[in-house]
């Protein structure tokens, strides 16, 4: 059975950040996998125009599915700007019937940026609206939701992450940092200069994608926060508000999982 994986992500790189290790654990699997960055990622630099960005983020996110060979869409919706509209709420409603996804990932409501917050709202709403048949008629309601699991992150208020799976991604991690790799302008330009390390950047290819590897430390965070005995982990919180999965269907949604 191929399962269907779809990710939500406010930018065009944050599937790759916080769930890489997973989605390319499912594509190795040959599961299907689809990326959504809900908005254009124009935002993000210190010095490229919108437009110049936008265009340039699409492209990053293009060639970072091809790593792992999975499908991504950038809607057009601007950076920064992210709100829990009903447009908006209509268009994952629309996506997530359209792709009838078994496993949905996306941010947690709690997240510290506005936009991951934003969209973590989208997916929360949407969730028991994909079974409503007069919501969105036009395309077919489900009959049941998916599950749906969160990323995970650090931040403590007003309630902190608790992770339900937890991923050894260890035999992922090339792949994870080859798809970062393709996000030039936010792992080499714009995180680098947000933090004070754009100095540190080689201009060299190879030499800038081991930098990247010891540079990217999330996955050994997330270890040794939430799963110390894995070196580098991806960690997820099931949604209450869809699908809870029977302790069967984890192995086959969660690959690597801890059980």
């Amino acid at each position: 059975m191929v399962l269907r994986v779809l990710v939500f992500g406010a930018h065009p790189d944050d599937a790759e950040f916080h769930g890489g290790g997973l989605l390319a654990l499912h594509r190795a699997r040959g599961n299907r996998v689809r990326m959504i960055s809900v908005s254009d990622g124009s935002a993000g630099h210190q010095s490229l125009d919108r437009a110049s960005l936008a265009a340039r983020r699409r492209d990053e996110a293009k060639r970072a599915a091809n790593v792992i060979g999975c499908e991504v869409a950038v809607w057009n919706n601007l950076d920064g700007e992210l709100e829990p509209t009903l447009a908006l709420r209509r268009d994952v409603i629309r996506e997530i019937r359209s792709f009838a996804p078994d496993l949905v990932l996306t941010h947690r409501i709690h997240d510290y940026h506005p936009d991951h917050r934003a969209v973590a709202a989208l997916v929360r709403d949407a969730c028991y609206m994909v079974r409503v048949p007069s919501i969105v008629p036009e395309v077919a309601a489900l009959p049941n939701d998916p599950v749906v699991a969160h990323f995970a992150d650090f931040f403590s208020q007003p309630a902190p992450f608790r992770p339900d799976i937890t991923i050894d991604i260890a035999g992922a991690y090339e792949k994870v940092v080859a798809m970062l790799d393709c996000h030039e302008s936010q792992v080499y330009e714009w995180i680098p200069h947000t933090l004070g390390k754009g100095a540190d950047v080689p201009s060299d290819s190879a030499a800038r994608v081991a930098w990247l590897s010891g540079f990217y430390g999330r996955n050994r965070a997330v270890a040794r926060r939430f799963a110390p005995q894995f070196t580098l982990a991806e960690a997820f919180e099931i949604s209450e508000y869809a699908r809870r999965p029977a302790p069967a269907e984890l192995p086959e949604l969660f690959p690597g999982a801890a059980l």
